[in-house]
């Protein structure tokens, strides 16, 4: 194997993280007009990691590739991945078409290919379906090794082996796999960088290559999922305070909790 890391960072467009989502008035998803957008912050840390990698293993990494598939407005947050310091980026149109991870994967699948990538770093799920199963399709599809859910990332130099901490319930698992790899990342893997206005300025000069899903005409895009209505939760009764345990007893019978 060439000792030489490409890394694939693959970011989503997704509604801010700080704003409250509001249903459209039809009652089938998310109101998006007039809505802030940023980088999916799970993607936000894979960035990061990507880049701290570099950092640490200067001679190894030789190109960090970004790549979005979405609206033509996610060229924004390929921007903001390139000023962190990604090298190059692709954008994969696809118009206002939802995209399930099945397809993302497969689209990733061929990306990977043609970047001839050999570590994919990617948030461990995005923030609007929080699916979490698109790294773990890719890697399956790849038949590559997958180290989900990472709180810390190592790299040997001279195996090219990573070992991958995650979080579990009750303490923390330890694995190494060799390269190639899919590695999803955890919010506790590292605190990502700003995007400083000279690199926001210069980032708008590195190459981004555009693709549509034309490109990917093999890969079918239809749903297998339908969503038949969203609706906001229902407003929760304001508390009550009870004196003693038996009016708290009978308060509860009276509701038919008990």
């Amino acid at each position: 194997m060439s000792k030489a890391l490409r890394i694939l960072v693959p970011v989503k467009r997704v509604i801010d993280y700080a704003i409250k989502p509001r249903i459209n008035k039809a009652g089938t998803g998310v109101e998006k007009t007039g809505v802030k957008f940023s980088m999916n912050p799970f993607d936000d840390i894979a960035v990061e990691e990507a880049v701290r990698i570099r950092e640490a293993h200067k001679k190894l990494v030789e190109n960090i590739h970004a790549v979005s598939i979405g609206p033509t407005k996610a060229q924004d947050i390929l921007r903001t991945a390139l000023a962190k310091g990604a090298d190059t980026c692709t954008l994969i149109d696809a118009k206002e078409t939802e995209l399930e991870p099945l397809a993302v994967a497969k689209i990733l699948k061929q990306v990977v290919a043609k970047q001839n990538a050999n570590l994919v770093i990617l948030g461990k799920q995005s923030i609007d379906d929080d699916c979490n199963n698109t790294g773990q399709m890719l890697a399956g599809l790849l038949n590559w090794p997958q180290a989900t859910n990472a709180a810390k990332v190592e790299i040997d130099e001279s195996s090219l082996v990573a070992k991958v901490t995650r979080e579990i319930d009750g303490g923390e698992e330890t694995i190494s796999a060799p390269l190639p790899l899919v590695i999803t990342t955890d919010l506790r893997l590292n605190q990502p960088r700003y995007a400083t206005l000279p690199n926001l300025m210069k980032a708008k000069k590195k190459p981004m290559e555009k693709m549509t899903l034309a490109d990917f005409s093999d890969v079918s895009t239809e749903p297998r999922l339908q969503v038949l209505k969203l609706e906001e939760p229902p407003t929760r009764s304001a508390g009550e305070k009870v004196a003693s345990v038996d009016e708290l007893i009978e308060k509860l019978k009276s509701v038919k909790a008990i």
